[in-house]
């Protein structure tokens, strides 16, 4: 399966870039694969983000394609996550995959079991560049 075009802000590269500078290389399960992600990356201005792509702080529904399970999830950093379950970490595997995807995309990502996870965006509830938000 190719992989899908992802589009990110130059904001959230930014502060990504940051964040895994300051961490080990072991740090999370994933963090190459994030690494890489963030290399392939289109970047644009947030004013220029499409309104269909999944940015940090964007509110998601998706699908594990696998189980068929539907998760409507807000994709935030490590110091962002909550109990209530609403969230869902960038150092997340699934967290990870959903970065810079569009509605409809779907990708092949690798999970903590060593397995591998297909996901289908189905629908950006909300995101800040969308919503005028442009330095959230």
């Amino acid at each position: 399966m190719q992989k899908p075009r992802i589009i990110l802000s130059e904001l959230d590269l930014t502060r990504l870039e940051r964040l895994l500078e300051a961490l080990p290389a072991q740090a999370f399960p994933g963090k190459r694969d994030l690494e890489d992600e963030l290399d392939r990356a289109e970047v644009v201005a947030p004013k220029d983000i499409p309104p269909t792509v999944v940015t940090m702080n964007s509110t998601v529904r998706f699908r594990v394609l696998d189980s068929n399970e539907t998760f409507e999830l807000t994709l935030v950093y490590p110091k962002d996550v909550d109990t209530s379950g609403g969230t869902i970490s960038i150092f997340a595997p699934v967290g990870s995959a959903l970065l810079g995807l569009s509605k409809g995309d779907e990708i092949e990502w690798p999970n903590p079991k060593g397995n591998i996870t297909r996901v289908h965006i189905d629908d950006i509830v909300y995101q800040p560049e969308r919503a005028g938000e442009l330095h959230r």
